[in-house]
């Protein structure tokens, strides 16, 4: 077992040091106006970056020394409900307890309420080393975006209320969407706000379940404001504090993640405050809440992919076959180094998407306070636009990467990888619902196929396909180049208008838009670091080819 998981993992530091993650330091610390005022505030990006890597390290260090430990345990004890309240395993409490004394619940929150004021990218790599040590821990962690939606949306007095409290560890959070007939279908739902004139409150009443960590001290409550509205424009999102009027009525007996409690909830005249305005709470508020679970939940399966494939290389260079260690049998070595390329693409990805995020914030928080101008007005827009592709499209590529590589763990390790004495078959079964909840597979397609239509990464894709390459990438570029015209000639021919075909078609577009952007972001990282060329031309070489067979299909389901 290492030591630390930031320590261990390069490509993480890959990430961190490049010239994005400094002008998002720039960006996050307002151009470091707080170096001064402040002893936890850098000076400068050189101080920013040590900042970034003190964390990450120190994340690192609890997730290789503590939490993994402790992750098997914790998989088999799960939790328990017992009078209305749910316990989890002592592991868990231990981890909670752990993560609360090292400071790391307040990730993204600003300093003035005593959080670390940490880009949205230096949190998604501390969730991805979570991940890899106890994937159940981080479905707890990785709600730090319940605070940060009061932030973004709850008034002066509710953020002076609670988000120190959240910063503190002395509240954790979660977001009560999903209903029995309301799944992916947010608009259809039911849970009725009824507001009080006699106690000047807001009172929910109705069921929740699929609720991760429903047991929460505060609940991201999404419900009718409007009664006798049946659409999305009827829909609230309202602050529940934890009471009697709220019940876990059952945990759910789940395949994987069980140190994380799966809850339904009962609402009777739960007390509850508005947060920002009423009838946007779909429209505004949970849309982006989910870009942020989105996120963390991409995070997650990059974590359980990167464990997946360690596990794989240990047990098969330990153990031979014929002669030799498994990992040196042609067969099972291809499997080892096509795991390795995948997981290092869906990173590439998942940090590109990350950047792309935290510069929407920071311009976003620079115009509200009327900072801005016209230029970061409209690049405000611009990355808002982009996020809303790329969150979508980042969750569909990494979720189903992480099945594919904790499927081949287990086929690397044979019929150990079935059993529980080891990790493999965890991995497995922690990875197949990142593809289902925070919106399925298929969700993510609807999400993303829209800004796929309108090209909107075209400006990005031909901006990095203008990188001056060097000669052992030049072939490497063409070859992508051949596929971007193939995925542009089906473009051409899909009408936005026959929604049949579209919806039909939507998710082989968004396939070949993803592959496309991954290989160029794989190119533009082997110019700047040509140890990398071999990572870029595997997965141009072995999965870029597939966007020659969508394409075909698509022309002829067009034809």
């Amino acid at each position: 077992m290492a030591d630390n998981f930031y320590l261990d993992n390069h490509d993480l530091a890959f990430h961190l040091k490049t010239p994005v993650v400094a002008e998002l330091s720039r960006l996050r610390e307002n151009d470091f106006k707080d170096a001064g005022t402040r002893p936890d505030a850098p000076v400068d990006e050189n101080a920013a970056l040590a900042l970034y890597e003190r964390w990450l390290a120190k994340v690192g260090e609890l997730s290789a020394q503590k939490i993994a430990p402790r992750a098997a345990a914790v998989d088999r004890e799960g939790v328990a409900l017992q009078q209305n309240d749910v316990v989890f395993a002592p592991g868990t409490q231990e981890n909670l307890r752990e993560l609360v004394e090292a400071g790391l619940m307040g990730v993204m929150l600003p300093r003035r309420y005593g959080g670390l004021n940490l880009p949205v990218t230096v949190y998604s790599m501390m969730t991805e080393m979570v991940s890899r040590a106890d994937a159940s821990l981080q479905n707890l962690f990785g709600l730090q975006d319940i605070a940060e939606t009061i932030f973004l949306f709850g008034s002066d007095e509710q953020k002076a209320r609670f988000l120190p409290r959240f910063a503190s560890g002395e509240l954790d959070g979660a977001m009560a969407l999903t209903e029995p007939d309301a799944g992916s279908d947010l608009q259809s739902v039911q849970l009725a706000a009824r507001y009080d004139e006699a106690s000047g409150k807001w009172l929910l009443n109705g069921k929740k379940h699929f609720i991760t960590n429903g047991c929460a001290k505060v609940l991201l409550v999404l419900a009718r404001s409007e009664e006798g509205s049946r659409d999305g424009r009827g829909l609230s999102l309202f602050l529940a504090e934890k009471s009697p009027q709220i019940t876990v009525l059952r945990l759910e007996d789940k395949l994987g993640i069980h140190g994380s409690p799966t809850c339904e909830l009962q609402f009777n005249d739960a007390p509850a405050e508005l947060i920002g305005q009423r009838r946007r709470g779909l429209t505004r508020y949970v849309m982006s809440l989910m870009n942020g679970a989105r996120l963390a939940i991409s995070s997650q399966a990059v974590g359980v992919a990167e464990a997946a494939r360690r596990c794989a290389w240990d047990y098969t260079s330990k153990r031979s076959q014929f002669g030799k260690p498994l990992c040196d049998i042609p067969a099972v070595w291809e499997m080892l180094s096509r795991m390795d390329v995948l997981t290092a693409a869906g990173r590439t990805l998942l940090y590109e998407t990350s950047a792309c995020v935290d510069k929407r914030d920071a311009l976003a928080q620079l115009n509200e306070a009327g900072a801005g101008n016209d230029d970061t007005r409209n690049a405000e827009k611009a990355y808002g636009r982009l996020a809303d592709l790329l969150t979508p499209m980042t969750k569909f590529f990494t979720t189903e990467m992480a099945n594919q590589v904790a499927y081949d763990a287990i086929q690397c390790h044979g019929g150990k990888g079935y059993m529980r004495e080891l990790n493999a078959e965890r991995y497995y079964r922690d990875a197949r619902i990142m593809n289902i909840y925070e919106g399925t597979t298929q969700m993510q397609v609807v999400a993303a196929i829209g800004g796929v239509m309108k090209q909107l990464l075209a400006p990005v894709m031909d901006e990095l396909a203008a990188l001056p390459f060097g000669e052992g990438l030049r072939p490497l570029a063409a070859r992508v180049a051949d596929a971007r015209r193939l995925s542009q000639e089906c473009l051409e021919m899909l009408n936005a208008d026959d929604l049949g075909k579209l919806d039909l078609l939507a998710r082989r577009m968004v396939r070949m838009e993803s592959l496309i952007f991954v290989s160029l972001l794989l190119l533009r990282d082997a110019q700047r670091a040509p140890a990398r060329r071999a990572l870029a031309e595997r997965f141009i070489w072995e999965f870029l080819p597939e966007v020659a067979m969508q394409a075909t299909i698509v022309k002829t389901a067009l034809s």
